[in-house]
């Protein structure tokens, strides 16, 4: 098995899926992800149908999935195994097929999903409701319309439309750009910085906490500090939005 750098595919637009993480009366928090059906047809093109397969065993009490994959060099059987977590309803289903996504993780399709940046999208661009308990929930549907990657795989262009076909966030490539400078400490300065840019883009504390999972700004390292920083400089100015 010759494994070149990209020799499972990224996604295309159409076989990622959006999912709304935190909704307040300011706007919407997007996730991208991708689901079950997408790692069959990605391992049916790569392998064959016949060139992988996939078991299940419950390990004190957690089910746990093998992907395997036909190694025709070698005459042997590859395999990548991952856990999975259970959902609110049908929980041996959702458990087996979360772990089936996390095992096909480990073999690389979908992993430039943990590259995308920021997704927020302000209140004026989606149907947001309030309920009687005073939680906001989205009516919208999202649907990612165009992706692009660099050459390691990352997400450098990405568009996502609502459900009438209006674009609502857009993150197009750049021509050159310098990697963010590395710092030893978080300083003062920094998280007035953050503030700032929280701000500036209408994005909430709560939706930075939720999709970086957090516990104060205070507390983060370094290296989550500088994703969330390089994720809203990409996030348009809530004025012009």
């Amino acid at each position: 098995m010759k494994m070149e750098k990209n020799w499972i595919r990224p996604l295309n637009a159409d076989e990622i899926e959006c999912r709304a993480s935190t909704v307040s009366e300011k706007g919407v928090s997007l996730l991208l992800y991708k689901d079950a059906r997408v790692d069959q047809k990605i391992l049916d093109d790569t392998f064959g149908i016949f060139g992988w397969q996939r078991t299940h065993q419950c390990i004190d009490g957690i089910l746990y999935c093998t992907v395997s994959v036909y190694d025709k060099e070698t005459g042997t059987w590859v395999a990548k195994q991952d856990v999975g977590t259970a959902g609110f309803a049908e929980k041996e289903k959702s458990q087996a097929s979360d772990s089936f996504k996390r095992a096909c993780f480990n073999w690389g399709i979908g992993r430039e999903l943990y590259t995308a940046p920021f997704i927020w999208v302000p209140a004026d661009k989606t149907d947001i409701k309030k309920k009687d308990d005073g939680r906001y929930y989205c009516n919208d549907r999202f649907r990612v319309s165009f992706i692009g990657y660099n050459d390691d795989r990352e997400i450098t262009e990405l568009k996502i439309l609502n459900s009438k076909g209006i674009t609502v966030y857009e993150l197009k490539a750049k021509s050159s750009g310098a990697k963010e400078p590395e710092s030893n400490t978080l300083t003062k300065a920094q998280l007035d910085l953050l503030n700032s840019e929280l701000k500036r883009t209408g994005v909430t504390l709560e939706a930075v906490q939720d999709r970086y999972e957090i516990q104060t700004p205070e507390t983060m390292s370094e290296k989550n500090y500088n994703r969330i920083m390089a994720a809203l400089a990409k996030t348009k100015s809530a004025k012009a939005a």
